[in-house]
């Protein structure tokens, strides 16, 4: 028997640099995340400094949640759900459609620039859809900057 090396094939997560924004999303699971997964194992690429939350439906996320994130230094916020008229609880995205739009006056009133949070509608079967909303928001929050709210701790989101 020889001593060979096995070369470790498996990809990477792709690293994060610190100075790149950083992007919490926020991701319906029975649409928006099972879109993420089609990516996902489709292989499609589109930025890593995207970091998920599955929520059950978009209608149970808190403004305080996005506040929270932004003062904790992420500098963009996207909120991903079902098809309106497709929630799995009926009535979900709608609430979260009325919730967004005061959501996004509040942030602009406390001086949070509108390009650093965004609401879209990608369901199960659209993978490559939430591939090109991931890549242009990305591109949208680094064009808007990093947070002027900082970073805490220095380390990854």
């Amino acid at each position: 028997m020889t001593n060979e090396t096995i070369e470790d094939t498996t990809e990477k997560p792709a690293e994060v640099a610190d100075d790149d924004v950083r992007i919490l999303a926020f991701l319906c699971n029975w649409c928006s995340y099972a879109g993420a997964d089609l990516a996902g194992v489709s292989r499609m690429q589109y930025p890593p400094n995207v970091r998920d939350i599955r929520v059950m439906c978009t209608g149970t996320i808190s403004p305080y949640f996005v506040l929270k994130a932004f003062q904790e230094g992420i500098d963009g916020v996207l909120i991903a759900g079902c098809h309106i008229g497709d929630c799995h609880y009926g009535k979900g995205n709608y609430a979260t459609a009325k919730r967004f739009r005061v959501l996004e006056d509040l942030l602009t009133s406390i001086g949070v620039d509108p390009r650093r949070i965004r609401l879209e509608w990608v369901s199960a079967a659209e993978g490559a859809k939430f591939q090109q909303v991931i890549t242009d928001f990305t591109e949208q929050v680094r064009q808007a900057g990093r947070s002027p709210l900082g970073r805490k701790g220095g380390g990854q989101a």
